[in-house]
């Protein structure tokens, strides 16, 4: 635990290529009440129409959220959907030099009718039209262009025909040249196309269908297959069981997902790719990337429809998962900086004066969050910082956050500016204009 926290802390902005299939995600959302007469199907009155990038586009979302800087290299029609890709994804500023259009192509579209946080259908506008020569000659100048920016490679391949294996077998030994790790979200019945990269990642459905084997077969039996027909590194993804590693060497190591609530494994893949390449971009490890990685996913996986995984997200989980009671020490101040950013922080403080009494009670709960974006932290002197008070405080659910003296407070606080900063003693509450005046105060 205390390790990935240690990792997290390691993360740091670094350019990722990710390359593959483009596709418009359209949510058609609203309530059902009746049974059509024409047909025995429910009627959907719509209330929210919205488009979000698809495919790699999502991970180049992914990416952005997680504080990667994004290339994105892919292929769009000449269509309305195409034109309406580019707009999202230059929306969210992200890098769309590297999007080229082919004629006689239809940007693949995944248009999913939801009604009261339930899927009725989806409806696909598929595309597997093979790239042409002229497109992918086009692609791999602007990779050889780019290559050397980049501090890891995410492919995610839908089988809509852009990624042909000439692309992928160029794209493979390139990154292999200039020892940049290759990470591949894999479709398809025949995973030797994917041979050598650093790293692929099925699903256990796809596990199966590359494998040859049978679902419900031996796991231990379809990872070793996989990595004896790519000579790569496997991570077979189990959305709620969480991840299997199946090392070249021959070793294997499990990873369980923490959280149980699962409304949706939409886009959860996409985000498990983005962290990986995040984490090895910042030359973590393999395997502190995957434990980055389903930490992402267990959070993905709580919410209906595609959603960006961002740090802070992260940190919060971490936070939840791994510090014991909301008490936190120097080694936190990474996570908590992630944590509030964006949040709405009251500290506080507290000496040796004061004492459990009702006028405690009452400035906790009047300085409780009301809102989803506000925080309240207690900071304890040196002389209030045994740990039965810390521990007594914690049980209160207005409390968010206990920091025991230290000067990291001053630390975190140049960098999360606190909305509100309160000492209270014998003679009442005092206002605080800053950090290191509440220090001097307690």
């Amino acid at each position: 635990m205390v390790e990935l926290i240690a990792s997290f802390s390691c993360l740091k902005s670094a350019k990722v290529l990710i390359i593959g299939d483009l596709m418009l995600d359209t949510y058609t959302i609203g309530n059902t009440h009746r049974i059509s007469p024409e047909a025995p199907v429910p009627i959907l009155h719509v209330e929210e129409k919205k488009d979000l990038p698809g495919g790699a586009g999502n991970v180049a979302l992914n990416l952005k959220a997680l504080g990667a800087e994004v290339l994105l290299v892919g292929r769009i029609g000449d269509d309305k959907e195409g034109y309406r890709l580019i707009q999202l994804l230059e929306k969210e500023k992200v890098d769309t030099s590297g999007i080229f259009m082919q004629n006689v192509v239809c940007t693949p579209v995944k248009n999913r009718f939801i009604a009261n946080n339930q899927h009725l259908i989806r409806v696909d506008q598929e595309c597997t039209t093979p790239i042409d020569q002229e497109v992918e000659r086009k692609v791999m100048a602007f990779i050889i262009n780019h290559i050397t920016e980049c501090k890891a490679v995410a492919v995610s391949d839908y089988a809509k025909g852009f990624l042909s294996e000439s692309l992928l077998g160029f794209l493979i030994d390139l990154t292999a040249k200039h020892n940049i790790p290759s990470l591949i979200d894999p479709k398809g019945e025949d995973f030797r196309k994917y041979r050598g990269a650093t790293l692929i990642k099925p699903n256990y459905e796809e596990a199966c269908i590359a494998s040859r084997l049978s679902s419900g077969s031996d796991l231990n039996a379809i990872g070793r297959s996989l990595v004896i027909t790519t000579n790569s590194t496997v991570v077979v993804t189990r959305s709620e069981e969480g991840m299997t590693l199946f090392e070249r060497e021959g070793g294997r190591r499990d990873f369980p997902v923490k959280s149980r609530e699962v409304k949706d494994i939409t886009g959860a893949g996409d985000t498990a790719l983005a962290m990986i390449a995040v984490a090895m971009a910042a030359k973590l490890g393999l395997h502190e990337g995957i434990a980055l990685s389903n930490v992402a996913a267990g959070i993905a996986i709580k919410h209906m429809g595609c959603r960006s995984v961002s740090l802070s997200d992260i940190a919060e989980s971490l936070l939840q998962t791994h510090v014991c009671n909301k008490i936190f020490n120097a080694s936190h101040i990474c996570l908590l900086e992630w944590v509030l950013q964006e949040k709405k922080l009251t500290i506080l403080g507290l000496n040796t004066e004061v004492k459990i009494s009702h006028t405690l009670f009452t400035y906790i709960q009047r300085f409780s969050k009301n809102k989803d974006h506000e925080r309240l932290m207690i900071y304890l002197s040196e002389s209030t910082s045994d740990a039965h008070l810390a521990s007594f405080l914690a049980s209160f659910k207005e409390v968010d956050f206990i920091v025991m003296q230290s000067d990291s407070l001053t630390f975190l606080s140049q960098r999360i500016d606190p909305y509100k900063i309160y000492a209270l003693n014998k003679k009442g509450l005092a206002t605080i204009d800053h950090t290191l005046a509440l220090l001097q105060v307690i």
